[in-house]
């Protein structure tokens, strides 16, 4: 077992934006040891998962010391996702590394991620047009058990066949059952979470034989310190510009791994950045060229205003 320092490298890049914003683990993790370091489809998702044992509760740490996470909704959701996790490693392993079992894990794992972009657009938008502040406090958020427990089903199954899952497709489906609670928040939720979901898929992985020990050794050591810098950070980082990054890497691997070829998808994630920063210049001389406010009645100076006081 050795240690691949781009791997070292790129897991550290991962762990960061994981403890930044939650997303990213798996959702960036597998593609990168797939596409950038030819490592197989289910060994990829098995060593990521072991990995995600050691780097997972590092960022649940410093979100209950900070008081962010909802101990009950963790448990309403590990109650539907530990077992579901374990049954997604059994049936990657029946999925086995032929040609064609493994293009259907890429496939299966292309459309998870296609999945989760779309609805973190949509919730932009929806948030947008509602103009509701997330203010809800997390400690008297009004549980929803059956569907709580439903998306720790979806979830652990997707978890245990892609690893994606825990920061890349709950976690939205979490924002969308509770409308007011703060992305921060749910974040907090979503780590703890997927403490116990990430050991299940593991030990599903580790039953079965998937995982690759120098893989796994080369994530912990990037992503491990990684991970607790990036949740350190976390009060600190701006959502509005690390949500739309994290969107726009987890389309690309998506439209990667459901078929669109390599320069076809170049041309199409170049040209959503081009438009992404022909809009922000927009928004931005629109913001220059606004007129200042005016002076309301009250503030408005009187007749009397100007007279010297004797």
């Amino acid at each position: 077992m050795s240690l691949s320092l781009y791997v070292v490298l790129g897991s550290a890049v991962v762990g960061l934006l994981v403890g930044l914003t939650g997303a990213g683990g798996g959702a960036l993790m597998t593609p990168m040891l797939i596409l950038l370091f030819s490592v197989k489809p289910s060994a990829a998702i098995s060593s990521d998962l072991v990995a995600a044992v050691v780097m997972r509760p590092v960022g649940a740490a410093v979100h209950l010391h900070k008081g962010t996470v909802n101990v009950r909704l963790v448990g309403l959701m590990t109650l539907g996702s530990v077992p579901m996790a374990f049954l997604g490693s059994f049936l990657l392993r029946e999925m086995g590394d032929s040609g064609p079992d493994q293009a259907g894990v890429e496939i299966a794992l292309g459309a998870a991620l296609l999945i989760g972009s779309a609805a973190m657009v949509l919730r932009y938008i929806l948030d947008k047009r509602s103009g509701r502040p997330r203010t809800g406090k997390i400690a008297e958020v009004t549980l929803r058990p059956v569907p709580t427990v439903l998306i720790g089903m979806v979830g652990g199954l997707i978890v245990g066949i892609t690893s994606v899952g825990s920061g890349s497709l709950m976690i939205i489906l979490l924002l969308f059952t509770y409308p007011l609670l703060s992305a921060g928040q749910l974040v907090g939720t979503d780590l703890a979470q997927a403490v116990p979901l990430t050991a299940a898929a593991a030990l599903g992985a580790l039953t079965f034989g998937h995982v690759e020990f120098g893989v796994t050794a080369s994530i912990i050591a990037g992503s491990v310190p990684a991970v607790l810098i990036g949740s350190l950070l976390s009060s600190r980082a701006p959502d509005k510009f690390i949500r739309p990054a994290i969107t726009f890497v987890i389309f690309a691997s998506g439209l990667k791994y459901v078929g669109v070829p390599t320069y076809p998808l170049g041309f199409v994630m170049g040209a959503i950045l081009v438009a992404a920063a022909a809009y922000g210049l927009f928004r931005w001389q629109a913001q220059r060229r606004e007129p200042a406010p005016a002076l309301t009645a009250e503030a408005a100076p009187g007749p009397l205003d100007d007279v010297p006081v004797r």
